[in-house]
């Protein structure tokens, strides 16, 4: 399917084109394969309640190759010169940069392919598009000033699905390994909650094939971080998230966070396509299937869940900025 929401043609107030890009080329820059194994979301601890209106019960992939070699580069390249764009990401992460579909358009073209979005519905098995919200795609990470900080700390996502692709060659580096706890949040908030981390023994640390290559993950569903390096070294990460096309799934955003972490001209006119697309999708499965005899209690049940996304969308703004979730100091 194309995405959901299309990617706007006109870009937010600030932001220009990186000059002397080349342009993505499938053919050229991507060499996808499929992961050997997933994980399920009962292999981590789910129960069936808690899966049943999530997108998928798939939890995480096996590391799989999507960028060519030249490809590979190229992100590179690209991660480099957005460099000069970095700011902290709330109370997590020191260096990201966010709205870089706004700036380069390798990583929005690449963001938006649909070979690569036909195989993350495969792997998922359920349709799934591009995220609705541009500011989520092609998210960069890059490494902390400080060593022995986490990359990233133990969290899991503000968004439902993504992949998260080492752009800097991981089998090159120090340490900062990609890991994810064999558990649920609610495990990992019980850590949290007495000062721990997820224990050694239940963490587990995917082998990357090299630069190019990914993990696809149910974001929202699985805790997870990028470790501290043990030397300097470049590192260099890229999320790429997407939305259940069926839209009638629990929604699986903690979007509220991004207040005061996004652009204020670009989140909150994002926010409010994303939910209005959300609500138009559940507003036209009632007009297709509303049954008569209706009680008026029905009646009222089925509006109030067709525009839940629009009304949690007014609360949250209004409400303001909170902190990140995380699960460590």
């Amino acid at each position: 399917m194309t995405s959901a929401v299309p990617f706007p043609e006109i870009r937010p107030p600030g932001y220009e084109w990186l000059p002397d890009e080349p342009s993505f080329d499938p053919e050229r820059h991507l060499a996808l394969t499929q992961p050997e194994s997933v994980v399920t979301l009962r292999d981590l601890g789910y129960s069936d309640d808690e899966i049943v209106s999530t997108a998928t019960d798939i939890a995480i992939s096996a590391p799989f190759r999507v960028l060519s070699d030249e490809g590979a580069a190229v992100m590179l390249a690209t991660a480099r010169r957005l460099r000069a764009f970095a700011a902290p990401a709330g109370n997590r992460i020191e260096h990201s940069v966010r709205g870089g579909c706004y700036r380069s358009r390798f990583l929005r073209d690449l963001c938006l392919c649909e070979g690569v979005t036909d195989a993350m519905s495969a792997i998922y098995g359920t349709e799934v598009s591009p995220h609705t919200m541009p500011l989520h795609l092609g998210h960069l990470n890059y490494e902390p000033s400080e060593i022995d900080r986490a990359v990233d700390k133990w969290h899991h996502d503000t968004i439902p699905l993504d992949y998260v692709m080492m752009v800097s060659d991981p089998r090159t580096l120090p340490g900062g390994r990609f890991e994810y706890f064999v558990g649920t949040k609610a495990e990992a908030a019980e850590l949290a909650s007495t000062g721990r981390t997820p224990p050694v023994e239940r963490v587990v640390a995917p082998d990357f094939g090299g630069a190019g290559w990914v993990v696809a993950m149910h974001g929202d569903m699985v805790v997870h971080r990028g470790a501290p390096l043990t030397a300097g070294a470049e590192r260099i990460t890229m999320v790429n998230a997407y939305v259940a096309a069926d839209a009638t799934t629990a929604p699986q955003s903690r979007t509220r966070d991004l207040i005061g972490v996004d652009d204020p001209t670009v989140l909150y006119t994002e926010w409010v396509r994303h939910a209005a697309w959300r609500s138009r999708e559940r507003l036209d499965a009632v007009i297709e299937s509303a049954p008569f005899s209706l009680t008026p209690n029905q009646a009222i049940a089925d509006l109030e869940a067709a525009i839940d996304d629009v009304v949690t969308a007014i609360d949250d703004i209004r409400a303001g900025a909170r902190d990140a979730e995380h699960y460590e100091l």
